[in-house]
């Protein structure tokens, strides 16, 4: 019996350390394919397009309703000591400085991070990386190195729209359901709101874009065993690119803050 317990944990100490390996040397080659090679442009316009344009709209209303929540739960506890003036500023240095990345991070990692998988995952799979290599196209130029890249500066952008929408969800929950003054809710903000929060917001979810991409494509890029190689490939990068999220979170936080 413990034989057996001391095996299982021997192979799966093994597989961890394997795949940790792997991973790693996945983003040295990638890195060394960015430096060493011309970015495919048109392919690196269209994950643009689909990691950041095509995300809008969730991450919009995402932001929009974290804040109006969070402008309810601040007002719930700040009323009893008479502090409603502080509702706009902790909901906007709350959106700036951890939900907005934190939120953005996550719902792209679902959206975006699982189709990259999923996209890649299903060449590796038909053979369709094979064909690049016989034909001399480098796949991680071709493949990784857009998506990275993309991710990597779309993320600020989308995490702008997910700020402001929260600030903005909380601006009308506010005025409109729990009565306080818009002018006081503004000037707070004006007020407490320094430009460290907002930068530090925005490298926060840089960060979490290279994280998705790189975690997306190693997955994909290392899909095996079809269909159902392809589907597990997709759920272990969303579960893996969000529990390194928030990893990075912590230690970004630490070091920013």
């Amino acid at each position: 019996m413990f034989l057996n317990l001391f095996s299982s944990v021997g192979a799966s100490t093994l597989s961890l350390c394997s795949m940790m390996g792997s991973f790693t040397l996945f983003l040295f080659e990638t890195l060394k394919a960015a430096v060493t090679t011309r970015l495919k442009m048109r392919k690196f316009f269209e994950q643009i397009e689909e990691i950041g344009f095509n995300s809008l709209v969730i991450v919009i209303l995402t932001g929009t309703f974290a804040g109006a929540v969070l402008a309810l739960q601040t007002y719930i506890g700040v009323r009893r000591y008479g502090g409603e003036e502080f509702v706009g500023p902790i909901v906007a240095l709350s959106m700036m400085r951890e939900l907005g990345p934190v939120i953005t991070g996550l719902m792209v990692t679902g959206r975006s991070g699982s189709a990259i998988a999923a996209e890649i995952g299903t060449m590796r799979i038909t053979e369709q990386i094979d064909a690049l290599k016989t034909v001399c196209i480098n796949p991680l130029q071709y493949l990784v190195v857009p998506r990275i890249i993309a991710g990597t500066l779309v993320m600020p952008l989308l995490t702008v729209f997910s700020m402001v929408c929260g600030v903005v969800g909380g601006y009308f929950i506010a005025t409109s359901v729990l009565g306080l003054n818009g002018n006081q809710y503004i000037n707070g903000i004006k007020k407490y709101l320094e430009y460290s929060d907002i930068t530090s917001g925005l490298i926060k979810s840089a960060v979490f874009g290279f994280i998705l991409t790189w975690v997306g494509a190693f997955k994909g890029f290392y899909a095996s065993g079809g269909a159902r190689g392809v589907g597990l490939a997709t759920t272990q990068s969303v579960v893996m690119g969000s529990i390194l999220l928030l990893l990075a979170n912590y230690f970004l936080t630490a070091a920013l803050f």
